[in-house]
Formats: structure tokens, C-alpha cells, sequence
């Protein structure tokens, strides 16, 4: 399959559907969760986002459903392309899908040998080796501390400036010999996907996108549509939760002359939602996943 949809009946049903309604699938992928909400409309519209062109295969024969190949950043210009001024609901299931990861030729994972590509938009320019190669070593101690976590960020950066003066980093197998002497042997996979998600977040501009995107669904919203995201990460979660909660990203409450906190949504689950066993049990990928649901206040 191209892409197991995480969460389905929870976030779908997350989204309150109106059957007459305008809604947005940020994340189309697949198209696991737009087939799902398109049962549950009758002559509303569907919109579906997503930048990477392999998704277009997946495209519904629908006359309700709208394919926009672009980055969901942009969802308020191709809202009103559409014909829309305001949308009831919008879900974002973020992250790279089953399909990325799978392909080999993509780049995603240290469990093939390809070129270090990673991008989500394969018309885009920058790719994963570029960074290795050509950005200062403050620039690469700076994305894998913020956006890999990474431990031993110095000695990771400095096998990596060393080992290209000599030859250009191209493949994932020549990355891995190059930083293999820093790798903990005792929780290696997990190390490798930090670094893979540093380079991928990198990339992509992932968390820039995001936030443009949490504020492009505020103003996009209408009085009591809701908004439905679910991550994969801390970074992209912390994101989410902040501005979900006060209206910034930074989760600073700011509170208005009456003292009610100066904010958009209201949560509709005080609890972050997590999947069952029994779905981490079928969907592996599904078991770091957490689901946010708010709506906008009228």
C-alpha cells in the first residue's frame, strides 16, 4: 500500500463533518483519509493537498474531490481558487508517508542504499547531499542539534566536514561509513533517524511549513470548523500543541483586559489522542503518532 492512514475513525471523525461541507485534506498521500471523509459528504467538496507528484496515482474519480499538487502552506490561495471563501474542517497528518520511506530511489531511509534526495517536492532544488556538502559546519551543528536532537552533534559534524574535503557525500551508504565510528551500537536505528530527520526537516522546510500552514487554517476557518493535525515528533507536536493552546508558537498565554486568555481555538480533546494497541500492532509506524483536534472559536 502506498500509505496506512494513522488514526482514521478518530481524526475523520475528529473533523465533525457537515455532509454539505467544505474541507481540506493537507496531507493527501494515499488518499486514506480523504476517501473516508468523502463518504461522509453528500454535496460538499474536498480538497486534497500534497506537493510530492507520486500522490496524483491515488487520485479519486470523484466530482466532489479537488487535487491541488502544491505545499498545504499555501492553503488559503488555493481555498479561494477554488471558489471557497472559508473552510468547515481541515486535517494535517504530518510527516513522510509509508510510500517515501519505501522507495528506495527517494532517499528517506538508511535502510537503502540511494542518493541522499529527501525531497517531499521533487521539483524543488535543495536535496540532502547539498547540505552535507556545501553548509558551514555552524549550519550543520545547528540542524542536527535543533531538528535531530542528536547527541554527539560535534563529532557527528566534525566526521562529516572531514570525510567531504576528500569526496562529495552522495549515497546513504557513504554517509553511513562516514559517521559510523560516532553511532551507538546499542541504539543505532534510532541515532540514524534523528539524522535522517534532521536532513529531511532541513529539506523540506517542514517546520516553517507548518507554522505558515497553522496560521493560513486559522484565517481559513470558519466560527466553529475545526482543525484536526496529527504528528510524529516532538518538534512538529510542540509546534502544534503551543498554537493550538495560546495562539503562538512559543506557548506564551497572553490574556486579554478581562483576563481570558487571547487565543482562536478551543481544544475539543483536553488529551492528546494516541493509537490503540491493536493499531500499533497492525501500523508499526503508527505508534509515535498523537492527535490534536480544536475548533475555531465563533
Amino acid at each position: 500500500m502506498y500509505h496506512v492512514p494513522v488514526l482514521l475513525e478518530e481524526s475523520v471523525s475528529g473533523l465533525n463533518i457537515d455532509p454539505d461541507g467544505v474541507y481540506l485534506d493537507l496531507t493527501f498521500g494515499g488518499g486514506g483519509h480523504s476517501r473516508e471523509i468523502l463518504k461522509r459528504l453528500k454535496d460538499g467538496c474536498l480538497i486534497g493537498f500534497d506537493q510530492d507528484s507520486d500522490a496524483l496515482a491515488n487520485v479519486p474519480d470523484d466530482s466532489r474531490f479537488i487535487f491541488v499538487n502544491h505545499n498545504f502552506r499555501y492553503l488559503r490561495n488555493f481555498l479561494r481558487y477554488c471558489g471557497y471563501d472559508e473552510a468547515d474542517g481541515i486535517l494535517a497528518d504530518l510527516g513522510v508517508s509509508s510510500h517515501e520511506f519505501d522507495e528506495a530511489g527517494r532517499g528517506f531511509s538508511f535502510r537503502f542504499d540511494a542518493e541522499l534526495d529527501m525531497r517531499m517536492n521533487q521539483r524543488s532544488r535543495l536535496k540532502a547531499t547539498d547540505i552535507l556538502n556545501t553548509y558551514s559546519e555552524e549550519n550543520l551543528i545547528r540542524i542536527f542539534r535543533n531538528y535531530g536532537e542528536v547527541d554527539n552533534v560535534r563529532r557527528l559534524v566534525d566526521l562529516i566536514v572531514n570525510a567531504r574535503t576528500g569526496k562529495m557525500i552522495t549515497r546513504s551508504e557513504e554517509f553511513l561509513q562516514v559517521i559510523a565510528p560516532c553511532v551507538p551500537k546499542q541504539k543505532e536505528k534510532k541515532y540514524l533517524a534523528q539524522v535522517y530527520q534532521a536532513l529531511r526537516i532541513e529539506v523540506n522546510g517542514e517546520l516553517e511549513a507548518l507554522e505558515d500552514m497553522l496560521k493560513e487554517a486559522e484565517r481559513a476557518l470558519r466560527p466553529g470548523g475545526r482543525l484536526v493535525v496529527i504528528t510524529y515528533h516532538s518538534l512538529e507536536d510542540r509546534i502544534v500543541k503551543n498554537f493550538l493552546k495560546s495562539g503562538n508558537f512559543e506557548g506564551k498565554v497572553e490574556k486579554d483586559f478581562y483576563g481570558h486568555v487571547k487565543r482562536n481555538f478551543e481544544l475539543v480533546n483536553r488529551k492528546v489522542i494516541v493509537p490503540s494497541e491493536e493499531e500499533i500492532e497492525r501500523n508499526p509506524r503508527a505508534r509515535s503518532a498523537k492527535l490534536r483536534i480544536a475548533e475555531k472559536r465563533e
